[in-house]
């Protein structure tokens, strides 16, 4: 066989798929792995959205291609749920761009601009596809400090003028995955004047922005006043209204750079399944706000159950106001040997902060989406493999 592409050499294998190998290896030694390492959500999507999926498949003009630009009736309902949501405007056919997943989109931005010897400007605590996308494309990512003191807020302050003067791509994610940090208006606003400064496009990756908790509303990067000649930001259907399986979502925002993501895309897929499509509307368009605060109450509950724990765990943590995560700092030890030594000998496993870039080495993240009876179980094994018991 030839050698692989160089490109594989610079990309470490992805976490999650490492974990899954050990979890499936103890499984089929017969233990009962309790999974709170990845951001699954454990309940179904709203009944409406089934049905609309099972209605539209069953008609025979829906299983053809569905076009590069996706369905033009998605385009509009994600068009008008960032007007209803947001107060923003969009055109749907120049400002909306339909993915197979916001991952896919994240990558593929990357391959549209970043070439061998350009910098991206990436948090040093962040969802991995950031930098390992950037490295895909051969470019570098630097590494932007996100500390607890400066609530997980990039620290622009500590980006060099050469670096800021060549960097291409800032990425921002809030609510943020692993911290559960947010973001405010203000704070968007002191991004977009950085990025227009330095001739940076802002990438904000906003997939948690409806799983939200005691009465905060999460902002869109958007709202902020010429944020599209600046700004690019995905929305996803995986976490809002529980569809993480069926893979549906959309870059918005700057017209330039969704079509630089679509000449990407054009190469590389060949748009969604129309009914997926008509799914995604019925999710958008017609989900009432009962049916997401009675999911997030479930989670905030969730949440609260294990901030309880945490001290009988050797964990600490802030209450997050929003995203599907717990990110606790290990009071003692290392927290890479922490997560492995609670896998394999309570038969738990959770995330090690250090695979969401070097910032994150102290902590640990902690699901959300997994269900009460399980995390019940889960968390006494915690309780009694920290105390030795």
């Amino acid at each position: 066989m030839p050698e692989v592409a160089a490109r594989l050499n610079n990309l470490p294998p992805y976490i999650f798929s490492v974990i899954g190998d050990e979890i499936r290896q103890l499984r089929a030694q017969g233990h009962d792995v309790i999974r709170l390492d990845i951001g699954s959500p454990d309940m179904p999507p709203p009944p409406h959205v089934i049905e609309a999926l099972a209605q539209s498949a069953r008609q025979p003009d829906k299983h053809g291609y569905s076009g590069y630009r996706g369905s033009p009736v998605f385009r509009q309902a994600v068009a008008s749920y960032y007007k209803r949501r947001f107060g923003v405007d969009l055109d749907p056919d120049k400002e909306v761009l339909p993915l197979i997943g916001s991952k896919e989109g994240l990558v593929n931005l990357a391959l549209a601009y970043l070439d061998k010897g350009d910098i991206s400007l990436v948090p040093d605590i962040a969802y991995p596809s950031y930098a390992l996308g950037t490295r895909m494309a051969g470019a570098e990512p630097f590494f932007v400090p996100l500390s607890h003191k400066k609530g997980f807020l990039p620290d622009l302050q500590a980006v060099p003028s050469d670096v800021a003067q060549k960097a291409k791509l800032l990425w921002v994610n809030y609510p943020n995955n692993p911290t559960g940090a947010t973001a405010s208006q203000e704070d968007y606003k002191r991004l977009i004047d950085y990025c227009a400064a330095h001739d940076i496009l802002l990438v904000s990756d906003n997939p948690y922005c409806d799983v939200t908790f005691d009465s905060f509303v999460a902002p869109s990067v958007l709202q902020v006043d010429g944020a599209k000649s600046h700004a690019v930001e995905f929305m996803s259907l995986s976490k809002t209204f529980n569809m993480a399986g069926w893979r549906l979502g959309a870059a918005v925002g700057s017209a330039q750079a969704l079509e630089a993501l679509l000449r990407i895309k054009s190469n590389i897929d060949s748009g969604h399944f129309l009914s997926i499509y008509d799914a995604g509307v019925a999710a958008l368009e017609e989900t009432p706000r009962e049916w997401l605060q009675e999911r997030n109450a479930c989670y905030a509950r969730r949440r609260d159950l294990i901030l309880d724990a945490l001290p009988q765990i050797g964990l600490e943590a802030e209450k997050p106001k929003a995203s599907l995560y717990v990110w606790a700092r290990v009071l003692q030890g290392d927290a890479l040997d922490y997560t492995q030594r609670l896998r394999s000998e309570a038969f738990v496993s959770i995330a090690p902060g250090e695979a969401y870039g070097p910032g994150g080495c102290d902590y640990v993240r902690i699901s959300l989406g997994v269900p009460d009876d399980r995390l019940a179980v889960a968390l006494e094994r915690m309780k009694r493999w920290f105390n030795g018991n």
